[in-house]
């Protein structure tokens, strides 16, 4: 490759070479696509569908049309720009996807700027973030298209400095021949671009080689976020853009039957306009404050709910009339148990939100949404507007845990702005979310081991489950109507559930399946969706048959474990974790293993179940039990920067904490008593482990594997396993702690709580 020859030649595709794009562009613009690499052997035949294909191969798969279509842009002040397709929502994917870029641009970090990309309907398949995909989904396309960029700007700056390709680098963003000549990369911008889309092919750096990806790097929006100066769907300045709130029915998806006084709440300080929508009674007013004034002054008639009645018990015999059979009970011994899995909060920390301006001919909306195609689309029909003339800015969010799949924010604020003729800043309140929003589905699973001496013949487990939302497909408008049919919403479910659970464990003969039932409430993919309850369950079982056998826990998994590779993840917990040391009464340690996205973890957890320490007093709480120590290891395959996998790490086992002992939502009357975070435990301050190692174990794949929820299961199994072993009884509903109820539940007319006014009291 030469100056006077331009482009590398098309010399074929293998591992590393890649086909892409120059596109034509006033500056530099570079996008892939990716050919299928050679073919490999045949791997050995696998009773695994997992192996053979799991969710995050087919997600990877339905991206990779449309992989030409993002594309990374060098501009004039030398700056690196990528509009990426995916929902920043505090998992870092930004820094990520900047060290991608960084590393085969050859630029600093902090002259790549990543954003967020609007919603882009031609990417099809290509928008949804979930499922732990998006590192795996994006790895190969924007090394690619940042590599061909690079391969251009090279040849640009031989022919501007009249020498060799092959005599030329790049570093830190600058171009240098072998006499110290030098070109910023900006300055070569205009000049590489190209008048017309040229099709190349270019050789990707080799793992050995690399000096970014796989190094520890905090993350690029971390000073804006400490400081305030990260900007967040509310804090967006759109003119005129007021702020608006929703008076919500007192059951699960109630109706509007009549409101009394709309005069009067109309002529309240501060309202600009109150109107009917299909969630309920709007309210838009010049603060928030008073907007909760008159959500709270309505009186308003209401329809009943589809949950009308139903209450934890009733849902439970539901789940139980739904189970499916496990068959006939075999000769040998069985271990077995039945679990309990209590509807769960789906609510992040940044609350459900969304602007909408919409004008009589078009409409824009702001929002963090994980499918905004989709939510585009939609909003486009409810508006009777052509989708081009719907654009949907994506905002960076503040938590999701799956929430953010789900659109109805946008979609209420489009209906308000619509009827009103006026802008809206609209935010649901936490009571909103905790009553009306998206919930973990309430579910049973069903365990039996058959064994033999040393050997485990088969293993069965049948998971219930009140049914889970997957209405956003898989991104846009035809598989998320596909999902909303009364037989491919299962069908979703199935495919989801078996592409994304797999047996780890030399089980004999072993099968998984899910009945799912029940579609009165607002569910959703909530963090790592059936895996914590179906890794629980097993985790538990596993345990109560080490037992059986006369094993030690760890070591009866290690023996079991199928491969090296995650034998590797829990010897590493076990001997950080000093396993098997000698513990007070009442306290334990407690073991377990979870494979997924292509990764695998394993967590080793103490917990202090003494009565000192579960009846300590927490203020408005409830306290239980108090994991001491947890230790967790983990295996990406390729970890493209281990601080952030640590992060997210750590905060997947938060959630595995909460799900184990406190986090559930209390069902009565067709509502859920909790109405804020005050009242929905998730793992506090004083539950929190003083003691907390991740080990990101050394990169066993030059491909990543998914990490964003991986935590989650191991963490919450290895908890209950403790909590077993300090108690001597396996626990068998949870969260534990769900049958007490340690607050008095607000009312649910008015449908939300006054502005709190004693913070001077608890803050001593």
């Amino acid at each position: 490759m030469t100056g006077s020859t331009g482009e590398a030649p098309d010399r074929g595709i293998g591992r590393r070479r890649f086909l892409g794009y120059v596109l034509a562009a006033p500056t530099l613009v570079a996008a892939a696509e990716l050919a299928p690499a050679p073919a490999a052997a045949a791997p050995l035949p696998s009773a695994e569908l997992t192996e053979l294909l799991d969710l995050n191969d087919l997600m990877t798969a339905a991206a990779l049309p449309t992989a030409n279509l993002i594309a990374v842009e060098v501009r004039q002040d030398g700056t690196v720009a990528f509009a990426l397709p995916r929902a920043e929502v505090g998992q870092g994917i930004t820094t990520s996807t900047a060290m991608l870029i960084a590393e085969e641009l050859s630029v600093p970090l902090d002259r790549v700027r990543v954003t967020l990309a609007d919603a882009r309907p031609e990417l099809v398949f290509n928008q949804l973030t979930g499922g732990s995909n998006t590192t795996i989904a994006t790895y190969g396309p924007i090394r690619v298209a940042a590599a061909i960029a690079r391969q251009r700007l090279l040849t640009t700056a031989a022919a501007e400095l009249r020498t060799d390709v092959a005599a030329l680098t790049i570093e830190n963003g600058t171009v240098r021949d072998r006499s110290g000549r030098s070109l910023d990369i900006g300055a070569l911008a205009v000049k590489a671009a190209s008048a017309r889309t040229e099709r190349v092919s270019v050789e990707l750096a080799p793992r050995s080689a690399f000096t970014v990806i796989g190094r520890p790097h905090s993350r690029i929006d971390a000073l804006d976020a400490v400081t305030g100066r990260k900007k967040f769907t509310m804090d967006l300045d759109v003119p005129d853009a007021k702020p608006t709130m929703v008076c919500r029915p007192p059951t699960i998806n109630g109706t509007v039957r009549s409101v009394a006084n709309l005069a009067e709440v109309r002529a309240m300080p501060g309202v600009t306009n109150v109107v009917t929508i299909a969630t309920g009674v709007a309210v838009r007013a010049e603060t928030f404050g008073q907007c909760v004034d008159a959500v709270r002054a309505l009186r308003v008639t209401w329809g009943p709910g589809t949950a009308q009645g139903k209450s934890d018990a009733s849902v439970l015999r539901e789940l139980a009339a739904a189970e499916l059979p496990m068959g006939l009970r075999p000769p040998t011994p069985v271990v077995e148990g039945a679990f309990t899995f209590h509807f769960r909060s789906n609510s992040a920390l940044e609350p459900n939100c969304a602007i909408a301006d919409v004008r009589a001919d078009r409409a824009e909306i702001w929002s963090s949404l994980k499918s905004p195609i989709v939510a585009q689309q939609a909003i486009a029909a409810k508006l009777r507007l052509p989708v081009s003339k719907v654009t949907v800015h994506v905002t960076e969010g503040g938590g999701s845990f799956g929430r953010k799949l789900f659109f109805d924010a946008a979609l209420e604020a489009a209906e308000v702005s619509q009827k009103i003729g006026k802008p809206v800043k609209l935010m649901w309140h936490r009571a909103d979310d905790s009553r009306q929003g998206r919930t973990h589905p309430m579910a049973t699973s069903r365990v039996r081991v058959s064994y033999l001496g040393d050997t485990v013949l088969s293993y069965k487990q049948r998971h219930t489950s009140v049914s889970t939302d997957l209405g956003h497909g898989l991104g846009e408008i035809i598989t998320a109507l596909a999902a909303r049919l009364p037989v491919g919403d299962m069908g979703f479910a199935q495919t989801f559930f078996h592409l994304s659970q797999t047996m780890s464990y030399r089980f004999g003969v072993s099968s998984q399946l899910l009945n799912e039932t029940d579609k009165d409430f607002n569910t959703g993919s909530m963090r790592n969706v059936y895996s914590p309850d179906v890794t629980c369950a097993r985790e538990l079982i596993v345990d109560q048959l080490a037992g059986r056998m006369g094993k030690d826990p760890y070591r009866f998994r290690r023996d079991f474990l199928r491969d090296d590779r995650s034998r590797a993840v829990l010897q590493k917990v076990a001997e950080a974790g000093g396993w098997g040391r000698s513990m007070a009464a009442g306290t334990a340690q407690g073991i377990a293993f979870h494979a997924e996205y292509k990764s695998v973890s394993a967590a080793l957890v103490e917990i202090d179940c003494r009565p000192a320490t579960v009846n300590r007093p927490i203020r408005d709480g409830v306290t239980g039990p108090r994991v001491t120590r947890v230790v967790f290891a983990v295996d990406v395959g390729l970890a493209v920067n281990p601080r952030g996998l640590e992060a997210q790490m750590m905060g997947g086992i938060m959630d595995g904490i909460a799900l184990a002992l406190t986090s559930s939502l209390h069902l009565r009357d067709g509502y859920f008593l909790e109405a804020s975070w005050d009242n929905y435990f998730y793992t506090r301050q004083w539950n929190t482990p003083p003691d907390l190692q991740v080990i990101v174990m050394p990169s066993t794949s030059d491909e990543p594997g998914g990490a964003g929820e991986l935590a989650v299961a191991a963490s919450m199994a290895a908890v209950a396993c403790a909590y077993g072993r300090a108690t001597g009884t396996m626990p068998t509903s949870f969260p534990i702690n769900h049958g007490t109820l340690s607050f008095t539940p607000k009312p649910t007319v008015p449908p939300i709580p006054p502005s709190p006014a004693d913070g001077l009291d608890h803050a001593r």
